[in-house]
């Protein structure tokens, strides 16, 4: 007996679903109906192509704030209930810097709860840079981790996952019992009947996959038009991802030279030790390049949509979709007012 159906299998059903557990929605309870599950690759499932890290590139907005503590604070537990580390989910250092300053609240936000929270000093900044700081954080391998929580959902806790195309919302309702579907098709909540969102858009990502077994760092550097990230992958044979773009309304699926040269020249100027300790040579001709993918965030004009929406014979739809470049990082916060919305009575819509 389905009574929940989550829409969707990237980083945000996934974090829905292990919300209604912790609810206390029973597994046999809820079923993941996707089009693309962990293990695929397509330009429309969003979440394998990400850096996959927990960085500070959020808004400022209370919610958000929110969203990013409570996700931050929970991944301990589930990398716990992953297996641990080598789930795809590790700890790592990193730096973080900024073009221009945040403002008081946000940083006054991530001092309440980040590990090992300092601020950089001033000589220290890179070039054009206003103000930094270090402190413990999250890196995702994520087609590892995606794979991992898949199987820790339906083999460990025993949530049905269906592989299934929906072309309107409705269909999501799999028999006469379900009561509650909550959307998570990120991108797809764009043409998808009965959601047809025009506000989705994507914003394209590129990003390089070197080999660089000496790099164990993050570091981002955040501009008002522009993002440069280095991030290490766990338990990926030494993987380092480095980007990136963020192209508005960009559909394409393309990778492009140019920016790949880009890219490397970007991420090796503002972290040198990336060729400096290369053992293979200190040239960027040496760089060991494993990969080039395009990835697109699933964006949203006015942030992301978590709602709860009365539609006919009192069936419920809960809408948990927009997160952009940051899903991993505070979709546990997005699934928990989710998969809140989706319990809550009838009459508190």
């Amino acid at each position: 007996m389905t009574k929940y159906v989550v829409v969707g299998a990237g980083i945000i059903g996934l974090y829905t679903a292990f919300n209604l557990l912790d609810k206390g929605v029973k597994a046999k309870d809820i079923t993941i109906v996707a089009q693309y599950l962990p293990g695929d690759e397509s330009i429309n499932y969003t979440s394998p192509y990400a850096g996959g890290n927990f960085s500070c590139i959020t808004g400022n907005d209370p919610e958000t704030l929110h969203f990013d503590k409570l996700t931050y604070l929970s991944l301990g537990r589930i990398q716990r209930a992953l297996g641990g580390p080598s789930c795809g989910l590790d700890r790592c250092t990193s730096y973080e810097h900024w073009e221009h300053k945040p403002p008081p609240v946000k940083i006054e936000s991530l001092k309440s709860y980040l590990d090992q929270y300092e601020e950089t000093p001033v000589e220290k900044l890179p070039a054009n840079c206003a103000y930094g700081i270090k402190f413990l954080s999250w890196s995702f391998n994520c087609p590892k981790f995606l794979s991992n929580f898949h199987d820790y959902l339906a083999f460990t806790r025993g949530v049905k996952i269906v592989r299934k195309t929906l072309t309107h919302i409705s269909q999501g309702f799999v028999s006469a019992e379900t009561k509650v579907v909550l959307n998570c098709t990120g991108l797809g909540s764009h043409k998808l009947g009965g959601v047809n969102d025009t506000k989705c858009y994507p914003t394209r990502g590129q990003v390089v996959v070197i080999k660089a077994p000496h790099i164990k760092e993050n570091v981002m550097f955040w501009g008002s038009d522009f993002a440069t990230y280095i991030i290490k992958r766990p338990y990926s044979n030494d993987q380092l991802i480095l980007g990136g773009f963020m192209e508005k309304d960009n559909w394409t699926a393309d990778t492009f030279g140019e920016q790949t040269k880009d890219i490397l020249r970007r991420t090796t100027t503002l972290f040198p030790k990336i060729l400096n300790e290369n053992s293979g040579g200190a040239n960027l001709k040496d760089v060991e390049i494993l990969r080039v993918v395009s990835g697109l965030r699933p964006s949203r004009h006015g942030g992301v949509r978590i709602e709860r929406e009365l539609i006919d014979e009192g069936k419920i739809v809960v809408h948990n979709y927009g997160a952009s470049g940051y899903g991993y990082q505070a979709g546990f916060g997005m699934g928990e007012k989710a998969a809140r919305l989706a319990i809550a009575k009838e009459t508190k819509i």
